[in-house]
């Protein structure tokens, strides 16, 4: 009975032990899951869920310790100059992302990889951008604000916006700081609203002229193999016809055999 009690007794911290264990763990996932960022302020609704910003506060890289509950993150008025790849891949419940009045020049691919399922809303606007890298957007089809940006258009520009949601702002303020080619008439104008601007039709001259280059080029190359080919030929040709004229013929054979039966 002893031995029974003090089995029992063992075996009862060893659990107790495990479950505070068990406990603890998940009390530390749920904070790290829920927390609010050291430099950002977070507050809570029950309508909106959570909103965390981190504005204006001259951050040169993307807070790694964003809760993965947040619902809004604004990120505005800073000195990011880029958005790596899986910047937000924890995020599953983002809804509005604000990069706005940053330095931004560049959208690595995956950039917001995990988000096309939640993404409402992104502001990039008032930033650095040129161009976009579709890679970056991984199926995200949020409503976009992209103004104020100095944008180089050009056919890559041109094949790309029609994949994004914009927002009616986006579609005035989107304007051609440079463009390629530079006689298109886009430079100045806002580049989704000029009708008959086509800035692929010079790429689509220059492949064209390009086939045609390549096309004469075999062309050319079969007439001179053919041309080749008939001289080769003809040179053979005659070689065999002067061999056959050196051969003596069987009508001189004939005759010399007449002639000497005939003086035999």
């Amino acid at each position: 009975m002893p031995m029974l009690a003090d089995w029992l007794l063992r075996h009862s911290v060893v659990m107790c032990l495990l479950l505070h264990s068990l406990v603890l763990m998940t009390f530390c996932f749920h904070h790290a899951a829920t927390s609010c960022s050291k430099s950002c302020y977070c507050s809570q609704s029950e309508a909106g869920g959570k909103t965390v910003r981190c504005s204006n506060l001259r951050l040169t890289e993307i807070p790694q310790d964003i809760p993965n509950d947040t619902r809004r993150l604004y990120l505005d008025f800073n000195l990011l100059t880029t958005v790596p790849a899986n910047a937000f891949l924890q995020l599953r419940q983002l809804r509005e992302l604000d990069l706005s009045h940053n330095e931004l020049a560049q959208l690595e691919p995956e950039a917001f990889k995990g988000l096309a399922g939640s993404l409402q809303f992104l502001d990039l606007s008032s930033n650095k951008l040129m161009t976009l890298n579709p890679d970056a957007f991984m199926g995200v089809r949020a409503r976009a604000n992209l103004t104020h940006n100095p944008w180089h258009c050009d056919c890559n520009l041109q094949n790309v916006m029609p994949r994004m949601s914009l927002e009616t702002a986006s579609l005035a303020g989107i304007v051609c700081q440079t463009a390629d080619p530079e006689d298109a008439g886009a430079q100045g104008t806002p580049f989704l609203l000029t009708k008959d601007l086509d800035l692929c039709a010079v790429l689509k001259k220059t492949t064209d002229v390009a086939m045609l280059v390549t096309m004469f080029g075999w062309f050319t190359m079969v007439i001179s193999y053919l041309v080749y080919y008939v001289r080769h030929n003809q040179e053979d040709a005659r070689r065999h016809l002067e061999y056959l004229k050196s051969l003596p013929s069987k009508q001189g054979k004939s005759e010399e055999s007449s002639t000497i039966s005939t003086v035999v």
